[in-house]
């Protein structure tokens, strides 16, 4: 593992909680061994630390924690913009097709080769990943990932049934195949495994009860899924377990739902299911440019910030239309609107860094520049695109810049990205 020192002069933003931030116009970020070692004003510490360490002057520019995608598929890159179709339609007749592809390693390396230079380009440094059924697919993740030094949750996807031949598993191996890859990657380098069953849909009783199995013998295992994203989707849940009385039942029943149980899209949660992912303590992951896309719905963000519940964004990738975690929040912000609801740049930029690493259970490794944390951090190029350097010239409160970066920015906004320090992209 590559663990970098530097100090970088920058104007640096970062959030200490939520609704608690910090605005540092002439700072010094200090990296040592790959982590935050001290952070401040320039004038403060610049003397102590030119000169000892490799130092980097980019107080033209602003230094913010890398964002958090709750939410990528990193095996639907070539289904992106895939035209007419709603959720299920466009599973069958884009995504199945696709993923089928990942049982050839070739096709597999590939593919996720180019799935994590958008992803880091972008500015994402910490995604939850789903991959295809494929061993290979799941391989080919933590083998990037680790190469690149890049902190993610994973699991091999798991599913059993309302898929193309192909692309389903036996049921039978389903925990000691999930198993072995648990204790091969679970904490291996910057590696969280996540149990990852795509969606009650695609999963029978027996298959969820291996993976509730799983998670009662591996308690700090993330679990990740789909939830309520399509109306069609949870009528069809309901005939498939009618013994439920909604679908937040099927997981619970199954003993895949608590802290760190990462929940896709739930736009139709009942009131009743609302109070119970709070109970929980499970996370909602908010796909916008997704949910827009496929016309699914729009989530109330407001509700999951009034209750205080994790939330993470999630690009979707490929039912999301842009790996930028900006363009996912600008969407974010224009749901919300639609809802009569204004969520500030300070709400969903806590929700990209810290507030995103809550909700993966990541806040003691990522999110802001507390002293010890993992140094993982974007530059951000205010004058590019070139727009946004119209909209921000001359002295702006952080505030104001941060929304016109949301709604204006973009890939080429990112000047660079850091992965523990050293720079990736």
């Amino acid at each position: 593992m590559n663990r970098s020192n530097i100090a970088i002069r920058a104007g640096i933003f970062h959030f200490l909680d939520k609704g608690k931030y910090e605005f540092i116009e002439d700072g010094l970020l200090v990296v040592i061994d790959g982590l935050v070692h001290e952070i401040g004003p320039f004038d403060e510490l610049g003397h102590k630390w030119q000169g000892v360490l490799p130092f980097l002057n980019e107080s033209d520019h602003l230094l913010i924690p890398g964002f958090v995608d709750g939410h990528i598929h990193a095996v639907q890159n070539g289904v992106m913009a895939s035209y007419g179709s709603q959720l299920m339609d466009w599973l069958h007749q884009y995504t199945f097709p696709y993923e089928a592809k990942f049982a050839d390693m070739d096709f597999c390396q590939e593919d996720i080769s180019v799935f994590f230079d958008e992803m880091l380009s972008n500015g994402t440094t910490t995604a939850a990943i789903y991959s295809s059924v494929h061993k290979n697919s799941i391989e080919c993740i933590m083998s990037e990932a680790t190469e690149r030094n890049m902190r993610i949750i994973s699991g091999k996807t798991n599913m059993d049934r309302g898929a193309p031949e192909e692309l389903l598993e036996d049921s039978t191996n389903t925990y000691k195949e999930t198993a072995d890859l648990i204790e091969k990657y679970h904490k291996y380098k910057r590696i969280s495994y996540a149990l990852s069953p795509r969606f009650a849909l695609t999963s029978t009783g027996e298959q969820l009860k291996q993976l509730g199995d799983l998670k009662k013998k591996y308690p700090e295992i993330p679990v990740q899924t789909h939830i309520s994203e399509n109306k069609e989707e949870i009528v069809q849940v309901k005939t498939l377990f009618p013994e439920r009385k909604d679908y937040l039942e099927v997981y619970e029943y199954y003993g895949l739902l608590g802290k760190n149980s990462l929940l896709g899209h739930a736009i139709y949660l009942s009131d009743n299911e609302w109070d119970r992912v709070k109970k929980s303590d499970a996370s909602l992951i908010h796909c916008p440019t997704s949910n827009l896309f496929l016309g699914s719905g729009l989530f109330d963000l407001q509700r999951s910030l009034l209750m205080n519940i994790p939330v993470a964004l999630g690009s979707d990738v490929g039912g999301g239309t842009s790996f930028s975690m900006l363009r996912t929040a600008a969407a974010a912000y224009e749901i919300a609107a639609l809802q009569d609801f204004k969520p500030s740049a300070l709400d969903l930029f806590y929700i990209l860094s810290l507030g995103g690493a809550k909700a993966l259970g990541l806040e003691n490794k990522i999110g802001n520049f507390e002293v010890g944390k993992e140094a993982d951090f974007l530059i951000i190029n205010s004058e590019k695109p070139s727009i946004l350097k119209l909209r921000t010239q001359g002295k702006i409160p952080i505030e104001d810049f941060l929304f016109a970066l949301m709604m204006l920015g973009d890939k080429e906004s990112i000047k660079a990205v850091y992965l523990m320090g050293d720079r990736i992209a």
